[in-house]
């Protein structure tokens, strides 16, 4: 399954990178991209590991930029 979701304050186009990067090393990604221009989240993951998947990426993002909301 492929998702995009919205992101909203994020500020700094070298912590999108840190957070594509750390989000790619999650375990069950099939791909990730953080589009910093768009304020943009694509994830793949499989079906039955979604849900967990994202709710790890939703962590990720938080702890490189705390002011950064994923809209799931």
């Amino acid at each position: 399954m492929k998702k995009s979701f919205k992101l909203e304050d994020l500020d700094c186009a070298h912590c999108a990178a840190k957070m594509e990067d750390a989000i790619r090393k999650i375990e069950g990604v099939q791909g990730a991209s953080v589009n910093f221009l768009a304020q943009k989240l694509t994830l793949e993951a499989p079906d039955s590991q979604f849900d967990a998947v994202l709710a790890e990426a939703v962590k990720v993002c938080k702890k490189i930029e705390p002011d950064c909301t994923v809209l799931v």
